[in-house]
């Protein structure tokens, strides 16, 4: 488990002891952010003042992107992209954050992808209030979130240039593969921007305007990428059916292949074990041209059998 606490707005941003953090009382804020994988409490220094549905919001083990108001503060979930590669089918990481005046305790599961580029903001004397922070960490997400979901387009667009190419093989595991992407990723990002349209909707008194502005561009950010999402699962749903329509007309196409050259040769097959059966009486058995008079009536009838098929367009495509 790893706790780290930043005092802002109280001179320049720093690092403080967790325990300072918890008696800090203003004129700037504090941060405090748990990090723990087996977190099924939260430290003393960070959840002795909080109400037990906070409490209780922030050591869950599966949630889901929500925002609630509580008095004067908000739990806020939200997900991200990981710092880290994930073997979980979530796929997103998850970011509780509990928020007031004068101090935001956050937690999340594994390392986010965006909580570095957020410290950095912070060393930078950027993020100055609780509204600063919810806002940046909605803003960097979505923004590290974009490119991931664009991707996911790009790919289906090169796997639908390859199916009219009637490039079929090895196509179906990719747009499997980037369906059940999609489905993931859409499972949060659509509650993401639902949780944050409410908070920007919420009258705290530490959520500025230029906060409400900025939650509501990334939540702007996320209601354009599930749409992306939506149209990339159905764009892969029509792709999978395309390509088993496509697989199917193949194998039709080769199992009349195989049907016609079956029974171009089935009358050939009838003659030559007409003519092969070891009984007396075989007209011209023993005359020097029988064979060869054979094989061009058999080529003869396949040919004429074979021009049968074409007549009737059973071979053509």
């Amino acid at each position: 488990m790893s706790c780290t606490a930043i005092l802002v707005g109280d001179g320049p941003a720093r690092r403080i002891a967790p325990e300072e953090a918890l008696a800090y009382r203003g004129p700037g804020f504090v941060w405090t952010h748990v990090e723990s994988a087996g977190l099924d409490e939260l430290p003393p220094v960070v959840g002795n003042d909080m109400p037990e549905v906070a409490v209780n919001a922030l050591v869950a083990t599966e949630t889901r992107p929500r925002c609630e108001r509580i008095e004067d503060g908000a739990i806020v979930n939200i997900r991200g992209p990981a710092a880290i590669e994930m073997e979980d089918s979530d796929r997103l990481v998850s970011l509780r954050m509990w928020v007031r005046r004068g101090k935001v305790d956050s937690v999340t599961r594994f390392p986010l992808s965006a909580t570095a580029a957020v410290m950095d903001l912070m060393d930078r004397g950027v993020i100055l209030d609780p509204g600063d922070l919810v806002a940046a960490f909605a803003r960097e997400i979505s923004k590290q979130l974009d490119p991931q979901v664009a991707d996911l387009g790009d790919t289906l667009d090169d796997c639908e240039s390859a199916l009219e190419a009637r490039n079929i093989y090895r196509l179906r595991a990719s747009i499997t593969r980037i369906r059940s992407e999609a489905i993931a990723f859409r499972r949060f990002v659509a509650p993401d921007r639902d949780a944050l349209v409410a908070l920007a909707g919420y009258d705290f008194d530490w959520l500025a305007e230029d906060d409400r502005l900025h939650i509501r561009e990334a939540a702007d950010r996320f209601a354009r990428m599930t749409e992306e999402l939506e149209a990339v699962r159905e764009r892969a749903a029509l792709l999978h059916e395309q390509l088993t329509d496509l697989r199917a007309e193949e194998i039709d196409q080769r199992s009349l292949l195989i049907s016609v050259v079956a029974f171009i040769f089935l009358p050939l097959t009838f003659i030559t074990g007409l003519l092969g059966m070891n009984v007396e009486g075989i007209p011209y058995a023993h005359s020097h041209w029988s064979f060869w008079g054979v094989v061009i009536f058999c080529v003869l009838l396949g040919i004429v059998v074979l021009a049968w098929f074409v007549r009737k367009r059973w071979l053509r495509g």
